[in-house]
Formats: structure tokens, C-alpha cells, sequence
């Protein structure tokens, strides 16, 4: 057993160690030493992890994406149980997703794809299977859920997701120029409440 559990610990090491290097170096300045280096292992023992670079780099976008995933996935619990301000919890939860998307890992992410994607077609797929989709998805199981106990009124929550996520999201593109600009606290914030503000006109029972 912890024989095994040393194993998986060097892989997610190197899996991090690699995407931090990718995102420092990009893909062709990047080296297995650096990775190695990174991860606090030997070089070899990135090898024996991974066959080769091109190997590793779609690994760590995945890692990168999975995690990213679970996060957002993760911000969407006090929907469970939101209590009797739901406007209130959901601008928590709004607020919750734009810090996790403007944040470093995310942006290093996302630049990491358009930056590769022409020598690497296949990790749009690989970011988009852990991607806004699947989260959506559990937005909507969410907002199925309020709906049912009558503090929603939609018959579609996959629609009513899609617009929450699309409010919250939204802005952020042309306020943060793509991803260049860092958003302040108070901004973010901002764009949570009119999301929010916008999606209870439509959505929420008074």
C-alpha cells in the first residue's frame, strides 16, 4: 500500500511540478530536467511516469483541467443548502466562480492552450471534457433541485445554468482584456451582484 501510495504522490508531484514549468517556460523552452527539478524527483523518474515530454505536457493540461473542474464543482455546494437568502448564497457562489477563473492556474491554463493548440490539437478536447460543460451540468442539477422545492421557476435548468454562468462569465472576457488585465476584488465582486441581479428577475420566486 505504500508502495502505491508513493507512486501516485511522485506522479501528481510531477504532474504539478510540469504544469508550473509549462506555464513559466511554455512547451518548447521547457525541459524533463526542469520538470524534474520542479517535482523534486529524478530525472529518470520522470521517464519511467511518462514516456516522453509531448506525453507529459497532455497529462499535466489534464491534471490542470481536472483539478480546475473540482473546484468549480466544489463552489457550487451552498446551493445545496442555501438558506433563506438565495439571491445572497448564489452571489456568493457567482463571486466564488470568478475568483477560481481569474485566478493564476487558471489563466496559465488557458494561455498553456492557445499558445499550444496548433502542435497539440487534441488538448481541446482534453481541456474541454473537464470543462464550463460539465459545470454547467452540475449547475443545472443544482438549479433542478430549487426548482422543485418551488424557489425556482423554470421547467429547463439547463437554460437557467447556462444564463447564470454565461451573467457571471460573461463580462469578464472584455474586463480583464482576455485574461491579461487582474480584476480587483471590488470588480469581481461587482459583476457577481449584477449577474445576480439580472438572473433573480428572471429565475427566482418572490
Amino acid at each position: 500500500m505504500s508502495t502505491t501510495r508513493g507512486r501516485i504522490d511522485k506522479r501528481q508531484a510531477i504532474l504539478d511540478g510540469a504544469f508550473t514549468v509549462f506555464a513559466r517556460h511554455g512547451y518548447a523552452q521547457a525541459g524533463v530536467e526542469d520538470v524534474a527539478r520542479e517535482a523534486g524527483v529524478a530525472k529518470p523518474t520522470v521517464y519511467n511516469h511518462m514516456t516522453d515530454k509531448a506525453t507529459l505536457f497532455r497529462h499535466a493540461m489534464r491534471a490542470a483541467a481536472m483539478d480546475a473542474l473540482d473546484q468549480r464543482v466544489a463552489a457550487l455546494a451552498p446551493l445545496a443548502d442555501p438558506g433563506d437568502d438565495l439571491p445572497a448564497t448564489l452571489e456568493d457562489v457567482a463571486l466564488t466562480l470568478l475568483r477560481l477563473h481569474t485566478d493564476s492556474r487558471y489563466c496559465a491554463l488557458r494561455s498553456l492552450l492557445y499558445s499550444e493548440i496548433t502542435h497539440f490539437p487534441d488538448i481541446l478536447d482534453i481541456v474541454k471534457e473537464f470543462g464550463l460543460d460539465r459545470v454547467n451540468q452540475a449547475l443545472a442539477d443544482r438549479l433542478a433541485r430549487l426548482a422543485l422545492a418551488g424557489r425556482l421557476r423554470t421547467t429547463d435548468p439547463d437554460l437557467a445554468a447556462e444564463q447564470f454562468m454565461a451573467l457571471v462569465l460573461g463580462p469578464l472576457e472584455a474586463r480583464s482584456q482576455m485574461g491579461t488585465r487582474q480584476l480587483e476584488e471590488a470588480e469581481l465582486a461587482g459583476i457577481a451582484r449584477a449577474a445576480v441581479e439580472t438572473f433573480a428577475r428572471a429565475w427566482i420566486v418572490s
